[in-house]
């Protein structure tokens, strides 16, 4: 097979446009433009639906970003490479990534960080490389989402924001694997570390949350418990290693002294999997005294700022933040897709829903109305 589609031109195909915050995505013809230097074009084979896509297609404060494409949770197949590109060829299978590995900034190299400074995470809606769009619609731009924007038939990345995977690996579900399962698993094992024994509580029950959850058990942790206003979530998280289960709208006390009670004055480990800066405050405070580690995954959809007592990081408390689970994307992610097909951890039964392309707009309110875990939208 070419290594090289000779030529590419414009592509025309369906996309999922926003065109408003909030609005209803619309299904349009758009205009894919070639891959230009370092870039590749992939024809998105799924992909699904993470709540950081619902969170800014809502956020009125970027109003000027849109119309605009999001998604970026996504696998899918290369249909032509830009020039300089020697990773990828025609033909091979990936997965998309919100933050690339250069492999060459002082980030990449150090070991210590995923935050790579070439290609971190886009926020203006254009391409890491001209601070240009690739899409448009009737002659007009479209902007991008995380440098991703998967809720199109085709799309173009940056090859650092790609990571080849095997041709046997289902692409139905790894593509779960571009986000929220590697936040949370990267979460429990790399960030927090997890040790044998341990006692764990998890604030939001959703892919994340239950991935985290995930996470603790297989890492030994001996209790591991779920706090989540969805009572729903107690049997579903029973499936992935929940011991106990907290509901803050029906519980007695405050929710920090019921988990200290339960884990005789703290636990060892907490993550905020919510976005919810309040709820980031409730997890350091039900951590222990000298080692507890608070890991916040969540994006807040408003205020920011973080509020603690100085009192809690002066007795030992550590707060800490986590981006991809701290994987490197094109170091770690293939080890962590290897796994999976080693059948070491559980992906498919995030999948809640399977869901043509077209019903979009109903996966999108299964996940404001907290009804779905992962819906995977099939192209």
């Amino acid at each position: 097979m070419s290594s090289v589609n000779n030529s590419p031109t414009v592509i025309k195909c369906k996309a999922a446009v926003a065109w408003g915050p909030g609005e209803p995505l619309v299904l349009e013809e758009v205009e894919v433009d070639p891959p230009k230097e370092m870039e590749i074009r992939v024809k998105v084979v799924c992909t699904s639906i993470c709540r950081s896509d619902v969170n800014q297609w809502e956020n009125k404060a970027q109003v000027d970003l849109f119309p605009r494409i999001f998604g970026h949770e996504a696998s899918g197949i290369v249909e032509s490479v830009g020039e300089g590109v020697t990773e990828f060829e025609v033909g091979d299978h990936i997965l998309t990534v919100f933050i690339g590995e250069c492999q060459n900034c002082k980030h990449c190299v150090s070991g210590k960080s995923n935050m790579c400074r070439k290609l971190g995470l886009e926020r203006r809606g254009v391409m890491h490389t001209d601070q240009k769009t690739r899409f448009s619609v009737r002659g007009k731009p479209i902007y991008h989402y995380c440098a991703v924007s998967s809720f199109s038939e085709y799309t173009v990345v940056h090859s650092g924001c790609a990571v080849k995977i095997g041709r046997d690996v289902p692409l139905d579900k790894v593509c779960l694997l571009s986000c929220g399962v590697s936040a949370g698993l990267g979460a429990a094992w790399k960030v927090a570390d997890i040790t044998r024994g341990s006692s764990v509580v998890i604030f939001g029950l959703g892919t994340v949350g239950l991935s985290v959850a995930q996470g603790a058990r297989l890492r030994g942790a001996s209790k591991i418990i779920g706090v989540d206003t969805n009572p729903g979530k107690l049997e579903i998280g029973s499936a992935f290693g929940i011991t106990d289960f907290i509901n803050p709208e029906t519980c007695s006390q405050p929710v920090q002294q019921a988990i200290k009670e339960l884990t005789e004055g703290g636990a060892d480990y907490s993550f905020e999997c919510v976005g919810d800066t309040g709820v980031v405050t409730t997890a350091l405070q039900s951590c222990c005294d000298g080692w507890g580690l608070t890991v916040t995954l969540g994006v807040p959809k408003s205020k920011p700022e973080v509020t603690a007592h100085y009192g809690s990081l002066l007795s030992g408390r550590t707060l800490k933040g986590s981006l991809f689970g701290g994987w490197r994307p094109k170091s770690d992610l293939p080890l962590l897709v290897d796994k999976y097909m080693n059948n070491e951890f559980e992906l498919n039964n995030l999948v809640s829903h399977d869901m043509p392309f077209a019903s979009i707009n109903q996966a999108l309110d299964l996940m404001r109305e907290n009804k779905c875990l992962r819906c995977v939208l099939h192209m």
